[in-house]
C-alpha cells in the first residue's frame, strides 16, 4: 500500500470510519450513509486497518483483499476507501488521527463508530486523546442502544454530548464533542458473515 490520502481541502467535513472491514458489508454503508446525511458531511473515508489491536488476526483476510471488498460494497461517490494506515505504519486510531489533523489542517474531521464500539472505547489506546482530537459520532446498532450510553466513556464525556437535533453542527464543534444518532439499524456484522450467519 502506498501512502496516498484521499483528496480533501480546508473546510471540508470528512467522516473517518475505521475498521478491519473483514469483510465489508451493507451495514458499513448504512452507517456511512446515516453519517453523511445526519452530520452534513462532504465525504466519508473508510480506513481499512492493518488489524484491530483488540481482536485476533487469525481470520483476517489480506489488506488488499479487504480494500477491494470495501470498494465493491461502498459504490458511493462520497465514500473513499483507503488502506493508508498500513503504509503509514500505525496500529492505533490515535496515531492515525494525530497524523491526519497535522497533515490536513482546516479539514473538519469526525470519527464515526458503531454504538457497540462505544462500550469498549475506554480500552482503546489514547481514548482521551482521540476525544480531544476530533468530534465523535456514534451510530445506533442493534442491541447496543442503552448499554453504550451508560458506558464509562459516555459517562466521562457526558457534558460534551451534543443533542441529536444539533447533529449537523458536530463537525464544526471544538472537541471533545460527540453525538449519539438513533435511527434505522442494520443487523449485519462482519463477524456473523464470517461465521456464515
Amino acid at each position: 500500500m502506498r501512502l496516498i490520502l484521499p483528496p480533501s481541502r480546508p473546510g471540508m467535513r470528512i467522516g473517518l470510519y475505521g475498521g478491519s472491514f473483514n469483510p465489508a458489508h451493507l451495514g458499513h454503508r448504512h452507517v456511512t450513509e446515516t453519517a453523511l446525511r445526519r452530520l452534513g458531511l462532504d465525504r466519508v473515508w473508510w480506513l481499512v486497518s492493518p488489524g484491530n489491536p483488540l481482536k485476533s488476526h487469525r481470520a483476517l483476510a489480506p489488506l488488499a483483499a479487504r480494500c477491494a471488498g470495501a470498494e465493491a460494497v461502498a459504490r458511493h461517490p462520497r465514500i473513499a476507501v483507503t488502506g493508508f494506515e498500513a503504509a503509514l505504519g500505525v496500529r492505533f486510531t490515535v496515531q492515525t488521527l494525530r497524523y491526519l489533523v497535522r497533515r490536513r489542517p482546516g479539514v473538519r474531521f469526525v470519527w464515526i463508530m458503531g454504538a457497540d464500539s462505544l462500550s469498549t472505547f475506554h480500552r482503546w489506546k489514547g481514548a482521551s486523546e482521540i476525544a480531544a482530537l476530533v468530534p465523535i459520532a456514534v451510530i445506533d446498532r442493534p442491541g447496543s442502544t442503552m448499554t453504550p450510553l451508560s458506558a464509562r466513556t459516555a459517562r466521562r464525556l457526558a457534558r460534551a454530548r451534543v443533542p441529536e437535533a444539533e447533529a449537523r453542527t458536530l463537525p464544526e464543534r471544538q472537541p471533545p464533542a460527540w453525538v449519539f444518532l438513533h435511527g434505522p439499524r442494520s443487523e449485519l456484522s462482519s463477524t456473523a458473515i464470517r461465521a456464515g450467519g
